[in-house]
């Protein structure tokens, strides 16, 4: 597998050497001092351009940086529509793991080429002309203080679609059932778990892309809880993830509750776990798998 030096010495070879890349950027984690650094971090490329078209129209000059396994171009792609921002996207995964997510970007974008993102660097700018940037930093992504309103939205959210699992259940709807647990009530608790951390660490850490970091941050019984609610492929499992994910929720969110000087919606949740624990002892609609 090609080093992070040969890498980088690899991309930048092919911008100085093409008249047509006018400047490089660089952002995502490898920008982030605070990221665990491992062989699988995506190199998060921009690269500013003169004649864009040159570069959809034939595709073959990405072959330069090597031989790939897989590729996606989204903007070219229906079932996903792309943004259409004016950017174009080659994402290669390569013979030896690297991963590049290379954006073109118009050099007449260069005021707004990151978008943004306090997590970029420029590595290349041929014509002295991009906007300075400050050094790179994660606090875009830390987690945010939720407001009182925000808090009781969540609750609520999580307790109301817990009554779509049970309705799925019980009609032996397992896809139903399992999309509304992983689909949404998982990203409300896992929200709540994220303000947990928030106010552990005076909102001060980032949790991660789909709350990757959240394990350094939780106790280990927390932890355990929420692999608790990752269910198997019977009814009966489902059924017990539920009743974990309430359980776990249920913790969370009153000491957050707590700790914020917030309202915590316990009638909601009595009212809802008595609701699905007589569900649950329903016989189910076609009285048959468990």
């Amino acid at each position: 597998m090609r080093g992070e030096q040969e890498m980088m010495d690899m991309i930048m070879n092919v911008a100085n050497n093409d008249d047509r890349i006018r400047a490089v950027g660089m952002n995502g984690s490898r920008t982030n001092p605070k990221a665990p650094k491992d062989r699988f971090q995506d190199y998060d490329i921009v690269f500013l351009v003169n004649d864009m078209a040159s570069f959809i129209d034939d595709k073959k000059w990405v072959d330069r940086f090597g031989s790939r396994i897989i590729m996606q171009t989204p903007e070219d792609m229906g079932l996903v529509p792309p943004e259409r921002d004016g950017r174009y996207a080659y994402l290669m995964l390569f013979d030896d793991g690297n991963r590049i997510d290379l954006t073109l970007c118009p050099v007449e974008m260069k005021d707004s080429w990151n978008g943004g993102d306090k997590l970029s660097v420029i590595l290349l700018d041929k014509d002295g002309n991009l906007p300075r940037l400050s050094a790179p930093t994660d606090e875009d992504y830390w987690v945010k203080r939720p407001s009182p309103e925000y808090f009781a939205d969540c609750c609520n959210e999580f307790w109301w679609v817990s009554t779509y699992v049970a309705k799925g259940l019980w009609r032996q709807e397992m896809l139903y059932a399992q999309d509304h647990l992983n689909l949404v009530l998982r990203p409300m608790l896992i929200r709540m778990l994220e303000w947990q951390v928030g106010v552990d660490t005076d909102f001060s850490v980032s949790a991660g892309k789909n709350g990757k970091y959240l394990e350094q941050y939780l106790p280990r019984r927390s932890w355990e809880a929420l692999m608790s609610t990752f269910p198997d492929g019977t009814y009966d499992g489902v059924w017990r993830a539920l009743f974990a994910a309430g359980e776990l929720f249920r913790r969370t969110a009153i000491d957050v509750a707590e700790r914020k000087g917030y309202e915590y919606p316990i009638e909601d949740d009595r009212n809802v776990t008595a609701y699905l624990k007589r569900v649950r002892q329903m016989e189910p609609k076609t009285g048959g798998r468990k």
